[in-house]
C-alpha cells in the first residue's frame, strides 16, 4: 500500500468534501469532525462528482446532487436508489494535520 498526503485537514470543514487527484483517480475527501473518508469522486449511477454532493453526517454518507443517491463512506454502497452499484473507498488517516490517502500502487 502506498499513502499519499492529499491536503491539510484544515482545507476541509466538517461536513464537507474536496475533490482530489490521487494517482490520476478523482477522490472525494469528506471530513466529519476529526474523521476523514476517501471514496471515488463519481456516482456510480449518473457519472456525476460526489464531492459536489451533500454529506450526511449522521449516517457517514455522502448524497449525489443529481439523483439523490446516497453512498456509505465506510463501504462505498449505495443506501438509496437510483444507484443500485458501489463506488471504491480508500483508507484515509490524518497524521500531522495532513490527510493520507492509501492507495493499491
Amino acid at each position: 500500500m502506498k499513502s499519499t498526503i492529499v491536503c491539510a485537514l484544515n482545507e476541509i470543514q466538517h461536513g464537507a468534501a474536496l475533490r482530489v487527484v490521487v494517482e490520476n483517480m478523482a477522490v472525494a475527501v469528506v471530513r466529519i469532525d476529526d474523521d476523514v473518508y476517501a471514496i471515488a469522486d463519481t456516482c456510480s449511477h449518473a457519472k456525476v462528482s460526489l464531492s459536489d454532493g451533500v454529506v450526511l453526517c449522521d449516517k457517514k454518507e455522502i448524497e449525489c446532487i443529481r439523483h439523490g443517491s446516497a453512498f456509505s463512506l465506510v463501504s462505498g454502497e449505495p443506501n438509496t436508489l437510483p444507484a443500485t452499484q458501489p463506488v471504491a473507498v480508500f483508507s484515509a488517516r490524518v497524521e500531522n494535520g495532513n490527510v493520507l490517502i492509501e492507495t493499491s500502487n
